[in-house]
């Protein structure tokens, strides 16, 4: 990890306030992007993979798939029984455990979406709350198995309401979806599958294909691929946001345990190589012990190689003069995840403006709320913090006015609509109010 001892130096390194437009990809990735599509740009790569999908719908996936991923796929969708059947074919702890998280994520978002229905109710009765009919949700798959993600974007969907709930997951390499991730759909409520990946997946769910049905909102993180593709069809459908590598930031006092200071940040950064560790603390001797700890555990884990290159390029451990300086930062980089390994962890988190989840607590790992505390592990990422929010019932929600013009706010306010219409030179608006008034008047 890189160390930085400046104040000045690090808060330059972690401002993220001018975000790239252009997308850096490895040799390896623009190799095969030039082989493929012509063109080393991913992006570019995207709208002929959007493109193709809108003009030859199933048949563009099943060639993606087949191309792309190395799978020859008979059908697209997987069956109801298959979906059901899997909740018998993993072993019953699991089934257990993903029953146990899907309670608790329920019941967050159940108070959540009840609690934002109530407010609603009290705005004005001008407004009124319509939920979505359809919800397109993207499961990354393929190489790994995240049936957590399933959970975290399909029950905020089912809780609020929404009436069809669809998943897009890439299948492994004999073809078919594993089956944690489908009992995870079962246990979700999830009413259809299909077992197709990238972006060509978020095109069928944008446009709709034989098989995959256009959505209202598409939700759920992928790589680089399913990021531009939700940006391209962002406008002809709605998308909780542009996730992208996952990111943690730590902040220690120097009391803070450096052996669960090591772990938040090697859980962090086994996701990828391009996942992102900052390490902020006002302890210098803590800085040096959890480095250590790093260091020590890596041979012990599964993921080693990923963890170094995360670590590598992404890694920085800053060390700072007070508490102060250390939220300062914090803020400014706009973490996905925060956790705080500080004595008085209350009064850090008042003063905690950007960021997507705060863990606080006697152990305020990121791991329990990536799988069981309740709220969505779905939530913004590359600063996005400043402005978003996490992935919530309210997303599959939509405000709707209702203006009720009746004789009593057409003679108090009619005179009002007409004066502003003639100033704005639109006498056909100030004409409308006028008929309605002497309609009113011959009553």
């Amino acid at each position: 990890m890189r160390i930085i001892k400046d104040f000045a130096e690090a808060r330059e390194v972690l401002s993220r306030n001018a975000h790239p437009q252009t997308v850096n990809v490895s040799p390896r990735l623009a190799t095969s992007l030039k082989v493929m599509f012509g063109t080393e740009d991913p992006q570019a790569a995207v709208i002929m993979i959007i493109n193709e999908v809108r003009r030859s719908g199933d048949a563009a996936l099943k060639e993606y798939s087949r191309q792309i991923s190395g799978v020859t796929l008979e059908s697209i969708e997987v069956s109801r029984d298959e979906i059901a059947a899997a909740c018998n074919k993993i072993p019953r702890e699991l089934l257990s455990a993903i029953e146990t998280a899907a309670s608790q994520v329920k019941l967050f978002h159940q108070k959540q979406f009840d609690a934002f229905m109530s407010g609603v109710k009290k705005m004005s009765p001008g407004t009124v709350a319509r939920v979505l009919d359809q919800a397109g949700l993207y499961v990354p798959g393929g190489t790994a198995n995240y049936p957590s993600s399933v959970l975290m974007t399909a029950i905020p969907a089912r809780a609020a309401g929404v009436k069809k709930i669809v998943i897009c997951t890439p299948p492994g390499e004999d073809g078919h979806i594993p089956d944690i991730t489908l009992a995870a759909a079962f246990v979700a409520g999830v009413d259809r599958v299909f077992a197709v990946g990238g972006a060509q997946a978020i095109a069928a769910m944008a446009y709709g294909t034989q098989s995959v049905p256009a959505v209202d909102k598409i939700c759920g993180p992928g790589n680089i691929f399913v990021m531009l593709a939700k940006k391209l069809v962002y406008g002809t459908v709605d998308i909780d946001g542009l996730q992208g590598p996952s990111e943690v930031v730590v902040i220690a006092d120097a009391n803070a345990n450096p052996v669960w200071c090591a772990a938040d940040i090697l859980a962090q950064a086994e996701h990828d190589g391009m996942a992102q560790s900052i390490f902020i603390t006002t302890s210098e001797a803590i800085s040096v012990a959890v480095l250590k700890e790093i260091e020590i555990c890596l041979n012990t884990l599964s993921r080693k190689k990923i963890i170094e290159e995360s670590l590598a390029a992404f890694g920085i451990t800053c060390i700072v003069e007070n508490m102060g300086q250390a939220v300062d930062l914090a803020n400014l980089y706009a973490p996905e995840h925060l956790c705080l390994y500080v004595k008085d962890y209350d009064k850090i988190l008042s003063q905690i403006k950007n960021a997507g989840c705060v863990f606080v607590g006697t152990h305020p790992t990121v791991v329990i709320g990536d799988y069981v505390a309740g709220p969505s592990h779905a939530l913004p990422t590359g600063g996005t913090a400043r402005f978003a929010s996490p992935l919530n019932t309210t997303d599959f929600v939509r405000l709707m006015n209702v203006v009720d013009v009746g004789t009593k706010m057409l003679a108090k306010y009619g005179w009002v609509a007409a004066t502003l219409a003639n100033a704005e030179g639109l006498t056909a608006h100030a004409r409308a109010v006028g008929i309605a008034a002497d309609n009113r008047r011959s009553r």
